[in-house]
């Protein structure tokens, strides 16, 4: 059976660069919505804790209730359904409408859109939010914002830091008129982190970069960080191919010479997609993916049992005309992950 292999090594190596970048290990929460970006839940979450780190961020509560024991505070993205709630949990607040559907007593960071303009209350909705969680008794643990080009050379990393900083003064100025605890502030993914040279926010979600990938303009002085995740595949079966014959949906690969092929356990119905035929892919050993790939097996120029079909995606996602997030975060959960 196809495996992925996770390389604690090269986590670690990761978690070190950004906590000291960050200051420390608790200003680091690591993000690990959607199967930690593939690489599995428990798993980096379960290795995470034993590096040190005590905050994460996900998406749903079904998340948050899989690692709930490993963590001093969850923050939970998207979630309109709280049916079950724990001190831990701390809930993102996106519109004023959702503040109906909390429950009282519970966490909130409040999210302020500062430019992206996807979720978030605006800055001059914040009053209004603030009062109406406080007659809830909900208490405010956070206020944060999501940068949108933060790895992209242009101004509107400095546009959306200004605007942010201008809602950190007005939060403040809140507090003290109606005498309640400062939240915390965050503002910073894993671009905008590398990007800030003296960091001083409270708390900095870092997803990709703790999975060993940057999608920031190469202008940028990023980290050396080490790809995480690996897949491998198994043999199915060999067979030589004759000169001229043509191999797989839609014969699309032709051999120019008699040549050995083996098929291998791993198509796109596990998430290794179909590529673009019109550029070549080969294995970290040199192995040429020959034609398309089928749902569940892909054919190599390879006698190899056992074989790594990527253990960095860099160069697949740019054949693939996509971004990393996209490649790892696609892998099926049914795929068996290791620690190595």
């Amino acid at each position: 059976m196809a495996k992925i292999l996770i390389n604690k090594d090269n986590l670690f190596h990761n978690l070190k660069i950004i906590s000291n970048h960050a200051g420390s290990k608790e200003k680091v929460a690591i993000v690990l919505k959607d199967n930690a970006y593939g690489h599995g839940l428990k798993e980096i979450a379960s290795l995470a804790k034993e590096f040190g780190i005590t905050k994460a961020v996900v998406r749903t509560l079904d998340e948050a209730l899989e690692i709930e024991n490993l963590f001093d505070e969850i923050l939970i993205l998207a979630e309109n359904n709280m049916h079950t709630y724990s001190h831990t949990f701390h809930i993102a607040l996106n519109s004023l409408e959702q503040i109906d559907t909390l429950a009282n007593n519970c966490n909130v960071h409040i999210k302020v859109d500062t430019g992206m303009h996807r979720n978030g209350l605006a800055p001059n909705e914040l009053e209004e939010a603030i009062v109406r969680l406080l007659k809830k008794d909900i208490k405010i643990t956070g206020i944060f914002t999501h940068h949108r080009s933060a790895d992209e050379v242009g101004t509107t990393f400095y546009w959306q830091n200004s605007v942010f900083n201008e809602v950190k003064k007005s939060v403040k100025s809140l507090c003290e008129q109606l005498k309640v605890s400062l939240p915390i502030f965050h503002s910073c993914n894993s671009s905008a982190l590398f990007r800030t040279k003296n960091f001083n926010e409270d708390m900095t979600r870092v997803g990709i970069a703790t999975y060993g990938y940057l999608e920031s303009d190469e202008v940028f002085d990023n980290p050396n960080l080490k790809p995480v995740l690996s897949l491998w595949a198994n043999k199915i079966s060999s067979r030589k191919l004759l000169k001229g014959q043509s191999l797989g949906y839609g014969g699309t690969f032709t051999a120019k010479e008699d040549m050995i092929v083996s098929t291998y356990d791993v198509g796109y119905g596990d998430g290794f997609l179909r590529l673009n035929e019109n550029q070549k892919y080969l294995t970290p050993k040199g192995y040429e993916v020959l034609g398309r790939v089928s749902m569940d097996n892909l054919s190599l120029n390879s006698l190899d049992d056992e074989v790594c079909i990527f253990d960095d995606v860099r160069n697949l996602s740019k054949i693939q005309n996509t971004i990393t997030y996209e490649i790892t975060t696609t892998l099926s959960k049914s795929i068996k992950r290791t620690i190595v």
